[in-house]
């Protein structure tokens, strides 16, 4: 499979919108983070151990092939900046890796659910992805990999502190669970920084959209575990399990809230960012990223019926700067990509039909 595959495919099985909370929950991954016994980690590596374990690795993913799964190899010092930004994007790499100088490499499955990276803050990085909440089912994939590669490799591993890492925080399991939420209500009721500090005390974190030091854009924020010692896997999955369903429930209350608070404003509000998507000249990906959002809440508010929750994931995607200058096929200046930005939405949302507006209930709203 080649690179093209991966950077033109906008709405990847992982991001579908499956369940009754899709329009809450958008994804769920799952991370392994591993580090072979007897060599250096990434942070003091030499390059000549950076291409030996690029190999190592190599070598190991291409007989998986025999059991069923099949991996396509992408060095990062043969790809483009721009693909690269393309494939953070997708959350298929991330950032650290992106920008990694020496030797590294990633191998990802065609329906781009798993993916493994090699020599990122760790050697193995081992991710998989499905849409909605989908955390014991994910980390079951995951787990195969995982126990397959063991056989294949000799991870460093101390019997009482369990996988050895780069970054003591993920010492023991090296398990990062995160599911991907839009939680517009709690941003607008400004209850996230309750709900952040919450998370602390309960040994989660709360981060922006492409993790660590990344921004909510579109008031989409990532739910993990920050503790992966002293802990099983299953008990990880069980306590993250429990906190995501209690932020669903908290979001559904906030989102009635507003809407009993002040209907006509809220209505006002969504509305008005969907004539911004569908008739603005110039957008940015944050306003793009806001009004999205907004339709996205009228979507799960009944509001809107005729735009589905699948067309407004994949244009978050597609709002990117990476994506943007992909789909244009040139490499494109600010002022550039936002005028692109906007004729792209208005292409993926024309089905959209902008003067029937309704109140839910299949009534035309200015006949309310």
């Amino acid at each position: 499979m080649n690179i093209e595959h991966f950077l033109k495919r906008t709405l990847p099985p992982w991001i579908e919108a499956t369940d009754e909370h899709a329009d809450i929950v958008i994804s769920t991954r799952i991370r392994l983070a591993r580090n072979l016994r007897d060599t250096r980690f990434p942070a003091s590596f030499s390059e000549e151990d950076a291409k030996q374990i690029d190999d190592t690795v190599l070598q190991a993913l291409l007989s998986i092939r025999n059991e069923g799964r099949r991996f396509s190899y992408f060095p990062m010092k043969e790809m483009p900046t721009l693909q690269r930004q393309v494939l953070v994007e997708k959350h298929l790499i991330s950032p650290y890796l992106a920008n990694c100088e020496k030797t590294a490499s990633v191998f990802l499955t065609e329906d781009e659910s798993m993916s493994v990276m090699v020599n990122e803050e760790d050697h193995i990085r081992i991710q998989c992805l499905a849409a909605g909440l989908q955390l014991h089912e994910t980390y079951t994939q995951a787990n195969e990999l995982d126990q397959y590669l063991e056989g294949q490799l000799m991870y460093a591993y101390d019997g009482q502190l369990g996988f050895l890492t780069s970054c003591p925080t993920n010492v023991g399991t090296g398990l990062r669970a995160s599911v991907m939420m839009h939680l517009p209500a709690l941003t607008m009721t400004k209850r996230m920084n309750v709900l952040i500090q919450t998370m602390a005390r309960l040994g989660m974190v709360v981060r922006g959209i492409y993790g660590e030091g990344s921004e909510n854009l579109g008031n989409i924020y990532q739910i993990s575990n920050q503790i992966t010692l002293g802990k099983s896997e299953r008990d990880i999955l069980d306590d993250l399990q429990n906190v995501v369903e209690q932020i669903i429930q908290k979001e559904h209350e906030a989102r009635k809230q507003l809407f009993a608070r002040a209907p006509i404003a809220l209505e006002d509000r969504l509305y008005r960012s969907l004539g911004t998507l569908m008739y603005a000249r110039i957008l940015s990906s944050e306003e793009a990223a806001s009004c999205l959002s907004n339709v996205r809440l009228a979507v799960g508010l009944q509001l809107i019926s005729d735009i589905s929750l699948n067309q407004l994931n994949e244009c978050m995607l597609l709002i990117q700067p990476g994506f943007i200058q992909q789909y244009a096929g040139t490499t494109l200046q600010t002022t550039e990509r936002d005028i692109f930005r906007s004729k792209l939405l208005q292409e993926k949302l024309a089905t959209h039909r902008r003067n029937e507006p309704t109140n839910g209930k299949g009534e035309d709203l200015y006949d309310v």
